[in-house]
């Protein structure tokens, strides 16, 4: 019932769809009239563009019909000849572009309306109503689907009534389905066109074939798997037929009808079953299919179509390589063979030499280079494949870049191998294999370790190496003048894949704290990759430029320096010869101006900073001497300290730019470290990686901080940079925080109690709080002209601070001694000494602010003198007794009078000097 009611209502609806067609028809054959008259009266009309012919097979439009489109547009006569001598006009026939059907009773107009130039009377194609969508294109494809539905449905209406026996209902579906195709054919050979705009996406031919085609798939499917009336390998070879015929049918119907057949014959193997599955015949049957779609889609250059067959194959061959009982090499390498061969051969066969090597990129060749490459790891890591060798995944990583090589398109397929190649060589490093889980025992395929390292793999890795090495160079310098990214690209899998498989083979065959087999290896790496750098770069236009590929060459030879160092060295001169290496690039810069010799100069630099974070000690804390300043230390930050400072002057001369900041940045950071690493070494007797910092040792921390900020700012006098401006910023900073923090707080004797020596005056205040406030002082003054104003008052403002900790805590020292504990309590002279000091102090930075025009010393000399008469009305008062009470307030108001007539004075002096 509710199948009738379908049936009905699409009847109902087509009826009415043809019925208001009827009224379009003849307003296309007016508007034909009406542009045959013009044309042959003389008048010139600008004819729409016509698609290409290669477009509108793209279009799913066949290419006889396109080419009859093209043609049917009649050529310029004598008087569009002479026209065109003119200002040319068009002639704007009314409202012919219009979408749907003339109103009722309207005519189309018979006459040339009053000419107009072309530029002002050409319009754009209007967008077609929704009846014209659903009378030329959904009418169509839905159309081809019940048709397709109807056959299957008649198929099953006969066998629930049981009207025909199977043989003759099975008759007559395929009937249908020849019929189908065959009254495609007729259409597409009486001259059918589309005259309408926008309905070459509902060529009719193209549905009627993919409905006929549709329906012999499932007779065929129903005669074997649901009757049994034909055997497994006929109803395979017929699907198969089919399929093939299907996507051939394509050259005239388009992309869409080979989308159809494709589907079907890549589907077809699943659909039959056998007993006793024929790999070789499966196989052969995806590569004739596969060879077979690559020749439709080169002729038409569909890339979609292409792309979906190699994912087709790819998805067959992992699917039988995972699933299979029992597997076949042969089958695996023959399949994959297959779809390097179609790729180079057939999809790309000459595509290469018309669009030239410099230009573009096969985006369909990302399928077959990920299926390959992942049938070759496969093939390393599968017991079922490499019990016996590695020989045969090697292979494929080979082929990858054989086509790569040959067809440069397909650059996809380099970066398969090189990433294939890298992860099987990761998987090999033992414990930290990238096949490990996380209990620490090696991932599995069906009870057997994943990857196993044996001699072969060493061999199979240095043949790999040799590959990609020459491959990727040769290709390099190639297109290192035409083609930047692809001559990169080449460079870059040349220097990484060796790379990688070196370090993972010295991790291991070879011996991790020093083998000089390995090293020799990365020495002659680093060799090559640097004359391999020269030879490219050599070939750039215009010639040593040193782009990309180059810089990936000279990278790749700074590594295999890196590499040759760990493998040859102890921690210790590994340490100081990398920081010392920094030097080479810096020099290579007066021969070549690669921009990439400076960024390798600053690689060295963070590869010593993560060396030493690694290990501080340099040498390992057992094998550390004991002696101040004398020891590895010295050696291991001091000349890197000096090697950074030398590449950094070296670049200034040459290259400069921001590679000549870094080292410059480098060599400041270093030099301090050295002299901070040195005096804790001292400090804690030899011990760095221990105990906690002292007041002493931080003391000390400040002065270098200090120190290190002077001697940027003398630096940045004489060789302006950005660096040292910051750095010398920096470090006054970095100074003021170690003394609010440390000093002030954390390590205040006052606070911790700690012993601040036996001798009376140099003592630890003398160095944790005299030394560093006439160190700030210095360097405000010093920088008083040269650097912001609030960097020279936030230092001179710390001098001040620690010069009145300083008398502060001596007094106390003076009263209490060694220990001066704050929990040791106030005597009463004591307290009143404080008074009398800080009033003392307070007319000081008074002096000092005025001598040296110096606001912040007269605002800090304010500050201090008002905590002083808040002491003594609030503390004093209260606490002394006596005379002491009685000296407190004396001295307090003779010192503010005293205060209050030089301030008068001075302003009486400045007042008359205006």
């Amino acid at each position: 019932m509710f199948e009738s009611l379908i049936g009905l209502v699409a009847i109902i609806a087509l009826f009415v769809i043809i019925s208001r067609q009827r009224s379009r028809i003849g307003l296309i054959e007016r508007e034909l009239g009406a542009l045959r008259s013009l044309v042959l009266s003389g008048v010139h009309v600008a004819p729409p563009q016509a698609k290409p012919v290669e477009q509108a097979a793209n279009d799913s439009m066949p290419a006889d019909a396109a080419i009859a489109a093209v043609t049917d547009i009649a050529p310029p006569s004598a008087g569009e000849a002479a026209a065109e001598e003119n200002p040319p006009t068009q002639v704007e026939a009314g409202e012919a572009a219009s979408s749907g059907p003339w109103a009722a009773g309207e005519a189309a107009p018979a006459g040339p309306a009053p000419a107009q130039p072309v530029a002002a009377t050409a319009k754009p194609a209007q967008k077609p109503d929704i009846e014209t969508a659903l009378g030329t294109r959904w009418a169509v494809w839905v159309g081809g689907i019940a048709l397709a539905l109807g056959g299957l449905f008649l198929i099953r209406y006969t066998i629930e009534a049981g009207i025909f026996g199977p043989g003759v209902r099975l008759s007559m579906a395929a009937m249908l389905g020849l019929v189908l195709v065959a009254v495609g054919e007729f259409i597409r050979r009486t001259g059918f066109k589309v005259p309408v705009q926008g309905v070459a996406g509902a060529y009719i031919p193209a549905i009627l074939t993919a409905a006929g085609a549709f329906i012999l798939f499932g007779t065929v499917y129903a005669a074997h798997g649901v009757y049994g009336f034909i055997e497994p390998a006929l109803a395979f070879t017929l699907l198969g037929a089919i399929g093939v015929a299907t996507i051939a049918a394509a050259l005239v119907h388009g992309q869409a009808l080979a989308g159809v057949g494709l589907l079907g014959a890549v589907v077809t193997p699943m659909l039959i079953a056998s007993q006793a599955p024929n790999s070789w015949a499966l196989f052969g049957y995806l590569a004739i299919v596969l060879a077979a779609t690559g020749v439709i889609a080169r002729l038409r250059d569909w890339k979609l179509l292409m792309a979906a067959a190699f994912v087709g194959t790819g998805l067959w061959t992992i699917l039988y390589m995972t699933d299979a009982s029992g597997t076949n090499l042969p089958v695996v390498l023959f399949i994959n063979a297959v779809t390097l061969a179609v790729l180079a051969l057939v999809w790309l066969g000459r595509r290469g030499g018309e669009a030239g090597p410099a230009s573009g990129f096969d985006w369909p060749s990302v399928a077959p280079g990920f299926f390959v490459g992942l049938s070759a790891m496969a093939l390393f890591v599968d017991p079922a494949y490499a019990a016996g060798d590695a020989l045969p995944g090697a292979a494929l990583i080979a082929a990858l870049v054989a086509v790569a090589l040959y067809r440069p398109l397909a650059l996809a397929l380099l970066h398969a191998a090189g990433l294939a190649t890298v992860l099987v060589y990761l998987g090999i490093i033992p414990p930290t294999s990238v096949v490990s889980d996380f209990s620490g025992g090696a991932l599995g395929v069906d009870g057997l370790p994943a990857a196993v390292a044996d001699t072969l793999m060493l061999r199979i890795g240095i043949f790999l190496g040799l590959v990609l090495i020459a491959a990727g160079f040769w290709a390099a310098r190639k297109f290192a003048a035409s083609a930047q990214i692809r001559a990169a690209s080449w460079a870059a899998w040349g220097v990484v894949a060796p790379l990688v498989i070196l370090l993972a083979l010295w991790f291991t065959f070879g011996n991790l704290d020093r083998d000089l087999v390995y090293a020799a290896v990365a020495a002659l790496l680093m060799v090559v990759f640097a004359t391999g750098g020269e030879w490219i770069a050599r070939g750039e236009q215009p010639p040593l430029q040193g782009g990309a590929a180059v810089s990936f060459a000279l990278g790749g030879a700074a590594v295999a320096a890196l590499l040759m160092l760990y493998m040859a060295f102890g921690s210790g001169w590994t340490t100081m010869l990398l920081g010392a290496a920094a030097i080479v690039p810096a020099l290579a810069t007066r021969r070549r101006a690669y921009p990439v010799l400076g960024w390798i100069s600053v690689a060295a630099v963070i590869a010593v900073l993560g060396r030493i974070a690694f290990d501080p000690t340099i040498v390992g804390a057992e094998f550390l001497s004991r002696t101040p300043v004398f020891n590895w230390l010295l050696l291991g930050y001091g000349v890197p300290a000096l090697a950074f400072g030398f590449a950094a002057w070296q670049l200034a001369r040459t290259t400069n730019g921001r590679p000549r900041l870094a080292m410059e940045a480098g060599a400041a950071l270093f030099a301090v470290l050295t002299v901070a690493i040195l005096v804790r070494h001292a400090m804690h007797g030899g011990v760095i990686d221990t105990g906690a910092a002292t007041l002493a040792e931080q003391a000390i921390y400040t002065l270098i901080a200090i120190g290190a900020g002077a001697i940027l700012v003398a630096i940045d006098m004489r060789s302006p940079s950005l660096v040292l401006r910051y750095s010398s910023l920096a470090a006054g900073v970095v100074s003021v925080a170690f003394i609010v923090i440390q000093h002030f707080v954390a390590l205040n004797p006052l606070f911790t109690d700690e012993s601040t020596g036996r001798i009376p005056v140099f003592n630890l205040l003398f160095l944790a709080y005299l030394l560093p406030a006439i160190a700030a002082g210095g360097l405000a003054l010093y920088a008083r002209d040269k650097r912001p104003k609030w960097y020279a008052a936030m230092l001179a403002l710390m001098a001040a601070l620690l010069a009145f900790v300083y008398a502060t805590l001596s007094v106390r020292r003076l009263f209490k001694g060694e220990f001066i504990g704050l929990w040791s309590g106030l005597g009463q002279l004591e307290t009143y000494t404080y008074s009398a000091l800080w009033l003392i102090i307070g007319v000081a930075l008074l002096t000092a602010g005025v001598w040296l025009k110096s606001q912040v010393l007269r605002v800090a000399s304010a500050a201090l003198i008002s905590v002083a008469v808040l002491k003594v009305f609030l503390f004093d008062m209260s606490e002394l007794e006596g005379v002491l009470r009685a000296l407190s307030f004396i001295g307090l108001g003779a010192v503010l009078i005293g205060i209050g007539l030089f301030y008068q004075r001075l302003l009486t002096r400045a007042a008359r000097g205006t």
